[in-house]
């Protein structure tokens, strides 16, 4: 199993600990059933990056926190009908196509402002949007009271799990 994220800061408002944050990704996406080769990125923008992509694929004006783009569902079986096996026989197997599972992109700006209205550490705040982002990309949604409560618990989980807060 590789799900490889590929994480970037491209933004200058605040320090990022890409690794501590790909190792939180990786975790949720494991436990929310990612198996076999996938990609995912992860990427912290600024305000104006992140405001243009929510007017451009969400219509909303302004910055937002996280923003998830989900891309592949799960991989489709490839090779022959019905066997699902190879190209043939004496044939190298293809190489296994990772899943593209999409794309999370966080405000660190936006989430330092979130993140003292909600009286946590901006770690905190992170963690919980890299989770929230992760689970947009599995499918999860928050649009009824139902499924908010279903995604909110399923979010103390994973963070109960995959995150440790600092203690700097």
């Amino acid at each position: 199993m590789s799900i490889d994220i590929y994480a970037a800061d491209e933004q200058h408002d605040h320090e990022i600990d890409l690794e501590r944050w790909v190792d939180l990704a990786r975790g949720a996406l494991v436990d929310e059933g990612v198996r076999g080769l996938a990609e995912v990125s992860l990427i912290f923008a600024d305000e104006p990056t992140i405001a243009d992509l929510n007017q451009q694929f969400m219509g909303r004006e302004g910055s937002t926190d996280v923003l998830s783009f989900p891309i592949d569902g799960d991989p489709e079986p490839s090779g022959r009908v019905p066997d699902g096996g190879g190209s043939g026989p004496g044939e190298p197997p293809a190489p296994e196509i990772p899943q593209l599972v999409g794309d999370v992109v966080i405000c660190p700006a936006v989430a330092a402002r979130n993140a003292v209205e909600h009286e946590v550490s901006l770690d905190d705040e992170m963690a919980l949007l890299i989770v929230h982002g992760v689970l947009h990309l599995r499918g999860w949604d928050h649009v009824i009271d139902e499924e908010a409560e279903r995604m909110e618990a399923r979010e103390r989980e994973l963070l109960a799990r995959h995150y440790r807060a600092s203690t700097s």
